[in-house]
């Protein structure tokens, strides 16, 4: 007797993955960088805890309200696409039949099976059938705007902390410093987690992401620096 086979796939986790991995790193580049150009300009040190508390709640009002939108043109687009082929369906459903058949010609099957395996399709439900087949769309890939928005936001939050309570806890003379070696060990656990979890490669997301944040961050402590100041 065979033992069942099971394959694990994460492409049913890629709309959630993306958001929360996209909204941590924003997260803990964009507050890092802002507390190092107001640090760099050389804020007191309650203005810095104050921007970065700014940051953080801006930030992730920014990051939902941003998500939500673009997720919701998305699902927008695909209830418009499912209720066009609904009304096709409705008026000819014997050319969406071939239509579909077609589909799987083009993948490989003969076209008697092709047709036998659309009417079968389409006859336990044909919306479901053209939708994954002929639009695209199915279930663990389709649009959820509320769940990408909170965790988005969520993420973002949880990002910013990080160099939130580096402000409060490093020493002042210390704090650029600190922020940036914090900032960086954290991408470098990110960047290899979410691509762990993904399936890609691990060194290369850790390279990816320590490296785009590195150059933000820079200039933000070069911006800062341009304000007649120099970074002590």
């Amino acid at each position: 007797m065979h033992a069942k086979h099971r394959e694990l796939h994460r492409l049913a986790s890629v709309g959630w993955l993306r958001a929360s991995v996209l909204g941590a790193n924003d997260g803990i580049v964009s507050t890092s960088s802002l507390i190092l150009g107001v640090a760099a300009a050389h804020a007191t040190h309650d203005s810095i805890v104050v921007a970065a508390v700014a940051g953080l709640v801006a930030g992730a009002m920014s990051m939902a309200t941003g998500e939500y939108v673009s997720v919701q043109s998305q699902a927008d687009t695909e209830a418009a696409a499912l209720a066009k082929e609904r009304a096709e369906l409705g008026a000819n459903a014997e050319g969406e039949l071939h239509e579909l058949a077609q589909i799987y010609v083009g993948r490989g099957l003969e076209p008697g099976l092709a047709q036998q395996v659309a009417a079968s399709l389409m006859a336990h439900d044909a919306l479901a059938a053209h939708s994954k087949d002929e639009l695209g769309i199915t279930e663990a890939m389709s649009a959820r705007p509320l769940q990408a928005a909170l965790a988005s936001a969520l993420s973002f939050a949880v990002g910013a902390l990080l160099p939130l309570l580096v402000v409060m806890l490093a020493p002042h003379e210390k704090l650029i410093q600190w922020t940036v070696a914090a900032t960086l060990v954290s991408l470098a656990f990110l960047g290899g987690l979410a691509a762990r979890v993904g399936g890609a490669a691990i060194g290369k997301g850790i390279l990816r992401v320590t490296f785009w944040s590195a150059l933000s961050m820079a200039a933000a402590v070069g911006i800062g620096m341009m304000f007649g100041t120099t970074v002590q």
